[in-house]
């Protein structure tokens, strides 16, 4: 049974999820992790979900203010054992959730060209693809993607 815990950036199993997340990044973003690695700090992240497999950690993601209207989802991952029973669209529809409880109209997200799993989650749950925003403008590896979300009762499971 999965279940869903709100949490924040130094919960320590969120912290070594992300380290897992990391650690894989590095190997996929090859010369460009370096750019890539300075906006993906945790730091500053009040708004995260851990998913458990009974005890177990196995996936995570975060949402962080970008401006008024928007929420940018950050550090999604699922460790590869829990992968394909749609847990990364459980914690998703979490951040959706949690976005509009506090208010926000839409989520804004980036991701690389190189995390075709990533882009098929985001398309699946009804993400549109936007011109590359601060700071990934430039970078032809960044695709970046925007939701409206509103809380509707029924909306969420």
């Amino acid at each position: 049974m999965i279940r869903l815990k709100r949490t924040d950036c130094d919960n320590p199993d969120f912290i070594k999820l992300v380290a897992l997340l990391d650690a894989d990044l590095a190997i996929r973003d090859g010369e460009d992790h370096s750019f890539y690695d300075q906006f993906n700090g945790i730091t500053g992240i009040r708004q995260a979900v851990v998913a458990y497999s009974g005890e177990v950690p196995v996936g995570c993601g975060g949402i962080k203010e970008f401006d008024a209207n928007a929420m940018e989802v950050k550090r999604m991952y699922v460790v590869p054992e829990a992968r394909g029973q749609g847990l990364a669209g459980k914690v998703l529809q979490e951040l959706e959730l949690w976005t509009a409880e506090l208010g926000y109209t839409y989520c804004i997200l980036e991701t690389g060209k190189r995390q075709p799993e990533a882009i098929a989650l985001y398309n699946k749950h009804g993400y549109q693809v936007i011109p590359n925003y601060e700071p990934y403008t430039d970078m032809i590896n960044s695709v970046c993607f925007k939701k409206s979300v509103s809380f509707t009762k029924n909306q969420y499971p």
